[in-house]
């Protein structure tokens, strides 16, 4: 196992699209309910132990061998907004291209054939950390370190917010990230066992609804 691929994978410059989306940021900013660094730590923390946590469980599940076509729909189960499937799966056929290039391997490959258009991009993670040699924990570490870096990076941008505000946000968020990585995993260990019915499915309806409004605006800076 390589903790630098590790680190090539969760790279915010590794080619996989997240620079496009902000993870709902940009509708939180517009809404008045990202203001400044606290604000946003307060948004990145709704976001980790919602969006993050259920990520996180579907990208170990990914590396501990679970069907990832039964991971994409339990994905899909979870994933209420029409706008937020579509900005997945992008995501995902983003991030398979990168990673096909990066770590060859004929489970990215059967994916791809399978979802030509696109497979959730937690589920992507996760085969890609596999074809990478890392493990369960990496990959939910990885996928709940992007569900608020991403948003924090877009805070960065649409408000001219302080960089060193967002990091320390990010960095105040070690401890809850450490968590909800350990939970994903010991819910993707009950998956194997009992079926993707075990995997969370904790909502952030608020995401959801302004992800539908967000992708109705005729001028955005972000795809979602």
């Amino acid at each position: 196992m390589s903790r630098a691929a590790l680190l090539v994978l969760a790279d915010g410059r590794f080619p996989a699209g997240g620079h496009a989306h902000s993870g709902g940021a940009e509708a939180a900013v517009k809404a008045g309910r990202v203001t400044g660094g606290a604000s946003l730590e307060s948004f990145c923390r709704g976001r980790l132990h919602t969006t993050g946590r259920v990520s996180a469980a579907l990208a170990a599940a990914a590396v501990l061998g679970v069907d990832p076509a039964e991971l994409d729909a339990a994905a899909d189960a979870r994933t209420p907004s029409p706008a937020l499937r579509v900005a997945a799966r992008k995501l995902g056929r983003q991030l398979m291209r990168a990673a096909r290039a990066t770590w060859p391997s004929e489970e990215l490959d059967a994916l791809a054939r399978e979802f030509p258009k696109g497979a959730h991009q937690p589920v992507v993670l996760g085969l890609a950390a596999r074809a990478a040699g890392l493990g369960a924990l990496d990959a939910a570490y990885c996928a709940a370190y992007e569900s608020v870096s991403g948003p924090a990076s877009a805070t960065v941008r649409l408000l001219s917010l302080d960089p060193f505000d967002a990091t320390g946000a990010l960095a105040r968020l070690a401890p809850e990230l450490d968590r909800v990585a350990d939970q994903a995993v010991e819910a993707a260990r009950m998956v194997v066992d009992e079926g993707v019915d075990a995997l969370p499915a904790a909502s952030a309806p608020l995401l959801e609804i302004s992800a539908e409004v967000h992708a109705a605006w005729p001028v955005r800076l972000f795809a979602s």
